[in-house]
Parts: C-alpha cells; structure tokens; sequence
C-alpha cells in the first residue's frame, strides 16, 4: 500500500474537483479547492520528497478553449520531475509519445480504448504498440449502475457498456502496466471509500492499482487499508491538508516512501 500523489489541472490551474460535476458544457466543475500555485510546483515537491508513480490529469476536453492552458501546465509538471509523474487526460496513440518525451513516465488512457460504450482492443492494441506495456496505464475509473460498477469515459460523464469485474480487469491487464480506477461517486466528497468497489480491486492479482475517491479522514484511510488488505495504492486530492484538507501530508508522505510498512495511521 503505497501513496500516489496527484495534480489535476482544469481550465489552466491546479485544481481538486467534485469528480461527478464535471461538464465539458461551459468547462464547469464543483471546485473544493484552488491553488496559487502552478503544476511544477507540486511536481518539484513530490521529486524532492522522492515520491514517485503520481498522475497528472488533464480534466479539460481537447476542444477547450483552456486546453492549451490545461496542457502547458501538465507538460510543465512532467519536465519538472522526469519519470515521476504519469500523464492522462485525451491521450491517443498519436499524441502518447509527445507525453513520454515531456518526461512522464507512464500515459493514462480512458476514452481512446472505451469507445462508443465498447472496449476497442484495435486501439489499445496501437497504445501498446506505440508506447509500449510498460508504458501504458489504463484508466478503468467507474460508477454505480444497480449493483454493479460501469467503466466511465469523457471525464468520467459517459457510462459504457463494460462492467468492472475481477475478470475483465484481469483480461485487460494483458495490456497495460498499472490500473487507476476512481470511484467516481464519491470522488472528491469525502464521503468514505467505495467498499465493493475495493473489494473487486483487491481481488486482482499481480498488477499495481491504485484507487481514488472518498477517503475524507484518517479514519476513512485506515479503513481503506484494512478492505484492501494493504493490496492497493492509493492517492487523495482535497482531503489532503495540501489542498486544504485535513489528512496530513507528511504522513501519507511516509507511506508513499515505505510501501511495506505495516503501522496504522492511528499511530500518527
């Protein structure tokens, strides 16, 4: 169990957001924080505190007028901190490599391969050979739907038609290096971890996934550690006293360095 750090930009700025208020309509979202600073600030940070495997997203669709705004500022965070940071937010077989150059180490593709409501393993297949497995996350990030948990694209506002299983994410692991996978319903309302949805990622085996979404507290981290098993990275965004949460920094800042370390967060 291994902190992941994070930096999202919309409409050129750093920026956590409520994850289902996302328009591409008006470029609108629920922000519960905003930062002065610029996304190679917070690269620098997590390079010189040796944090490695964070994600850089770009919330704004390439027909934005921010795009261009949002990506200078996702370019500048990768150059600030070479091979740390992975990179996602309108990645495309054409454009991965002008990402992999900029210094990440890892793109994170959604939208490109879950297209139309289906899986295109045409196009997954072109990202694995443009970039390579080992250089190629897939964004599996979810909502509810009934009881059960739908891969959702275009800013996590379209609902495909490709349940998340154990054996759908085990099919794609063939694919990819790593899994990230928001809970999407709770993302960015600190409302608590999506239990069933952690219970179906701890069941996959022997490949990273890092989980995002409603771990508000200290309590909700400790939880997440005991239904993960310690299975699962994680990261936290407006929960974290940096973006003017409440769950200390420097604490999960030690986590992310020692990822075998078995004391709780009850310990702090």
């Amino acid at each position: 169990m291994r902190f992941r750090p994070c930096i999202d930009i919309h409409n050129g700025a750093v920026k956590q957001i409520v994850g289902g208020s996302l328009k591409d309509q008006g470029d609108q979202a629920i922000e519960n924080f905003r930062s002065d600073q610029d996304a190679a600030y917070y690269a620098r940070m997590y390079r010189e505190d040796d944090l490695p495997g964070g994600h850089v997203i770009l919330l704004n669709s390439s027909s934005s007028p921010y795009y261009e705004k949002t990506k200078e500022q996702a370019l500048k965070a990768l150059r600030a901190y070479p091979k740390g940071l992975q990179v996602g937010g309108g990645i495309t077989a054409e454009n991965a490599e002008e990402y992999l150059e900029a210094g990440a180490s890892h793109v994170i593709v959604t939208s490109y391969v879950f297209k139309d409501g289906e899986i295109r393993l045409d196009r997954l297949k072109e990202l694995e050979k443009a970039v390579g497995r080992k250089h190629l996350v897939l964004d599996v990030s979810c909502r509810r739907k009934g009881d059960a948990y739908y891969i959702v694209t275009d800013r996590w506002q379209t609902f495909t038609n490709v349940r998340l299983t154990k054996a759908k994410m085990e099919e794609l692991a063939a694919y990819c290096d790593e899994f990230l996978v928001h809970g999407v319903d709770v993302e960015g309302k600190a409302s608590g971890v999506e239990e069933n949805l952690v219970q179906i990622l701890r069941s996959v085996e022997n490949i990273p996934i890092t989980y995002a979404g409603g771990i508000g507290k200290m309590e909700d981290l400790e939880a997440f550690r005991q239904m993960s098993g310690g299975r699962l990275d994680y990261t936290i965004g407006s929960a974290l006293d940096l973006f003017g949460g409440s769950i200390p920094y420097e604490y999960v800042k030690r986590q992310g360095l020692c990822p075998n370390r078995n004391d709780s967060v009850n310990t702090l």
